[in-house]
């Protein structure tokens, strides 16, 4: 009878009756939504057998997983709950990461009245990441009639606020495109200008003006229509152009949040590193980050990486990004590499005459190789396949 040697390693897995055994793998993958797993509402064709490699013998993950979106417009269970149908197996709301979730991190806004845009439930989103006192475009409009201009039949000469009350708005968190544009950066552009107060102009126009947080640069994403549609960053960009135009100033970002930012990829570290230890595993040292778009999953994800870098040598710790940005100390991230996957069923299209390459403003010039992937491949089952190739893993 053959006899088999166990190896007494902290990473082996014992399966009793079983005469194998499974290594635990030390690395972790970040999975775009949008273009990747779905277009719209349709789950794409690899995606079902795919994620069979990622499920153990009990029905649950068995590598450290975290699902990476640049989605504003849902709460994170809901979007738990229509992966876990799209896959075929529970992920936990702990495994989600949308375009907003890293301002949790952003104690230091969470006390201000803030004007909070987007569509979906976004009082519940802002009351979930910890923000206190909110105002929506619909209540600011509601107390300054006059303001909401454009349209012929919507127009009010009240100029408020109706509420004497109505408190100055000190900060602004765009969350994700609004449904009609033109009231939204109307209203958004008279608060920089009136310092958060909007009942005329001042003698000065204030500048710097009052702190802009936005959520999800995408100027394009896919869906179920046949030519990508503008995403959230298409309003910045107007939202930028218009402020530039009116004021001779760039508009100011207190932060950009959601890829491709590195504040992003550094909480999805950190859910990734939480989901491992919840599966038994002690650390991930290398991150796969798999996306549809080279502008905020590629860039993005190539950006950590060489943050990553920069966190290992020791003058990190005295001037780094993110504990500026944040105004408090952070822990270093624990993985060692960040690697980039392609795939092309959503945005990218290989040997496409349409221009897919639009970097956000406050991420150019691009540094070259930030936009390219490690690797390129046709769907995500490939892009799974790659990894676990590269890490040895079965």
């Amino acid at each position: 009878m053959a006899i088999m040697k166990i190896l007494l390693r902290p990473d082996i897995v014992r399966f009793t009756g079983v005469r194998h055994l499974s290594i635990k793998p030390k690395f972790g993958l970040l999975f775009d939504i949008d273009g990747v797993l779905v277009r719209g509402k349709k789950v794409l064709p690899p995606v079902s057998e795919a994620f069979k490699q990622l499920q153990g013998k009990d029905g649950k993950f068995r590598v450290p997983t975290v699902f990476v979106t640049n989605s504003g417009n849902a709460l994170r269970s809901q979007k738990a709950a229509d992966l876990s149908k799209w896959i075929g197996f529970e992920v936990k709301e702990s495994q989600v990461v949308m375009a907003h979730s890293p301002l949790k991190l952003f104690n230091q806004f969470h006390n201000k009245q803030v004007l909070i845009s987007g569509q979906g439930p976004i009082k519940e989103i802002a009351k979930e990441l910890g923000f206190q006192k909110t105002v929506t475009i619909q209540e600011l409009v509601k107390n300054f009639p006059c303001l909401d201009y454009v349209n012929m039949e919507k127009r009010n000469p009240i100029c408020g606020p109706v509420d004497p009350t109505f408190p100055r708005i000190e900060a602004i968190v765009l969350f994700s495109e609004p449904i009609s544009w033109e009231t939204p950066l109307q209203l958004i552009i008279d608060l920089l200008m009136t310092n958060g107060m909007p009942t005329g102009l001042l003698d000065d126009i204030p500048y710097p003006h009052i702190p802009i947080l936005a959520c999800n640069m995408d100027l394009l994403w896919v869906s179920e229509a046949p030519i990508p549609r503008y995403g959230h960053g298409t309003f910045l960009l107007c939202l930028e152009s218009l402020y530039k135009k009116i004021t001779g100033k760039d508009m100011i970002y207190t932060a950009l949040i959601g890829k491709p930012s590195e504040i992003t990829y550094y909480h999805a570290n950190y859910m990734l590193h939480e989901h491992a230890k919840s599966i038994g595993i002690d650390n991930v040292n290398t991150i796969y980050a798999i996306g549809d778009n080279i502008n905020t999953d590629i860039f993005g994800a190539n950006l950590y990486d060489k943050y990553l870098s920069y966190c290992a040598k020791e003058e990190a710790l005295k001037s780094d990004k993110l504990k500026k940005l944040l105004d408090k100390d952070i822990k270093p991230p624990n993985a060692k590499a960040c690697i980039s996957i392609l795939v092309e069923t959503g945005v990218h299209q290989r040997d496409s005459d349409f221009i897919s390459e639009h970097s956000p403003r406050d991420f150019l010039p691009v540094e070259d190789g930030l936009g390219k992937p490690a690797f390129i491949v046709k769907h995500v089952g490939e892009a799974i396949n790659v990894a676990f190739k590269e890490e040895k893993f079965d």
